[in-house]
């Protein structure tokens, strides 16, 4: 959603649009004091995931002694980063992104099929989004670009239990930003802005992600 200017927020709403990967966490928000019943304040209680909603994967996700999130300086989080419209409704692949003029660290964020479709905020896990290719991930590595982004919860492709994708990644110090929304963000360059929350040991945290041009 464009929230004003050329800022547009590109994260999904937790509780609404987010998407329960299987088998992790549910996100849940419970109220235990209400005004409406009587109560001298309002106070809820929030139970999820690292990886729920939109959120960044750091290398310990996947990499024995691989960084965390309290190991990452806070300019990770604030980067150059490219908007890439793929046309394949199954796959990123590296045959779409050849004619990109790719600066190292920078971001690269695939806007596909699942933003124009709504499956990145439709609430429910769907097994027929598009995902990152082996090639494409070893593609983004050769480019020692800093930071993926899809806009789906995970960038694998669903029962591949191997996670190449993310091995290849998160294996070269890249961070993946997961579960954003691009549908109303034009392709171009802009400035990404996506803070995690401060968890010591953290292979993962919810972010707010906007991008600014």
């Amino acid at each position: 959603m464009k929230s004003g200017g050329d800022i547009y927020d590109i994260s999904v709403m937790l509780g609404r649009e987010s998407i329960d990967y299987p088998g992790d966490a549910p996100y849940s928000r419970k109220v235990m004091c209400a005004i409406r019943d009587g109560a001298p304040f309002e106070l809820s209680r929030l139970a999820m995931s690292a990886h729920s909603g939109t959120h960044i994967d750091f290398p310990a996700h996947f990499v024995l002694n691989g960084k965390t999130q309290d190991q990452c300086d806070i300019s990770d989080f604030i980067l150059t980063a490219q908007v890439v419209e793929i046309e394949d409704a199954e796959a990123i692949r590296p045959a779409e992104l050849q004619h990109l003029d790719i600066n190292p660290n920078e971001a690269l964020l695939f806007k596909t099929e699942n933003s124009r479709r709504g499956l990145c905020k439709s609430g429910g896990f769907s097994d027929g989004y598009v995902h990152l290719s082996p090639e494409a991930a070893e593609f983004c590595v050769d480019k020692k670009v800093s930071l993926i982004g899809l806009d789906y919860i995970t960038i694998e492709k669903h029962g591949d239990d191997t996670f190449p994708a993310h091995r290849k990644i998160l294996g070269n110090n890249i961070s993946v930003l997961e579960g954003i929304d691009l549908e109303n963000v034009p392709s171009g360059t802009y400035t990404l802005i996506c803070l995690p929350l401060k968890i010591k040991g953290g292979e993962a945290s919810p972010v707010r992600a906007v991008l600014l041009r």
